[in-house]
């Protein structure tokens, strides 16, 4: 048997708060960069097996 809970005022001082937040942010930086990382090397991977990405170059002959 489940009961809803409803959250209606969340009291923390202004300070905390800014605080919490410039953590969150700065903690928001690396998980950036290694998400990065990771879509990087996934595209890479999926345009070398694939193709995509390669781009011709046009000789004087093309004109």
């Amino acid at each position: 048997m489940s009961k809803e809970v409803t959250i209606i005022d969340i009291k923390m001082p202004f300070m905390s708060m800014v605080i919490f937040m410039v953590k969150a942010a700065i903690a928001s930086i690396p998980a950036f960069i290694i998400l990065s990382v990771i879509g990087s090397i996934i595209f890479g991977v999926m345009g070398a097996m694939f193709g995509v990405g390669q781009v011709e170059m046009l000789t004087p002959q093309h004109f």
